[in-house]
């Protein structure tokens, strides 16, 4: 858990760094995430007032690009593709596998803080389908079993 000093004093140093820029929302955003690894909802009134906007403003950026997270991600990150390439060469039911495997959601998290599953749309690997993004990298022709090998890496 951040202590709120730390998270007041890094949050402004952020804002420090950007605030200059036109469009800093999200550059400001980007940055808060690679420090914290999420976006601490107490940073939102700071944000706002740097940027002299509503709160509303800011958490609607946040909750409207699945890149921002809200909530601290697992020790591993997978992003299964959804795109329409990549749904037409399974990955309907190579993601329904997916969760069912880890029990849990689209953006949820597994009890035991190993696995964040998240979906994505577009890897740019559409002649490659299903893809994915284990921990940034790029895995194409993905199944079951190379997704059931690569699952039970990270637990």
């Amino acid at each position: 858990m951040l202590d709120t000093a730390t998270l007041a004093t890094r949050t402004d140093e952020i804002l420090a760094a950007h605030l200059a820029r036109e469009g800093a929302l999200l550059p400001i955003l980007h940055d808060i995430q690679a420090e914290f690894g999420y976006i601490p909802q107490e940073c939102l009134p700071q944000i706002a007032r740097a940027l002299n906007i509503s709160r509303a403003e800011v958490h609607g950026v946040v909750s409207f690009y699945h890149d921002f997270r809200e909530v601290p991600a697992g020790r591993h990150v997978v992003k299964l593709c959804r795109a329409e390439a990549c749904q037409a060469m399974g990955a309907d039911e190579l993601s329904a596998h997916a969760r069912a495997k880890l029990g849990v959601d689209w953006h949820e998290t597994t009890p035991n803080g190993a696995v964040t599953l998240e979906p994505v749309f577009c890897l740019g690997l559409c002649a490659c389908g299903p893809a994915a993004i284990v921990d940034g990298k790029l895995i194409a022709r993905l199944d079951t079993a190379k997704l059931d090998a690569i699952l039970g890496d990270l637990a």
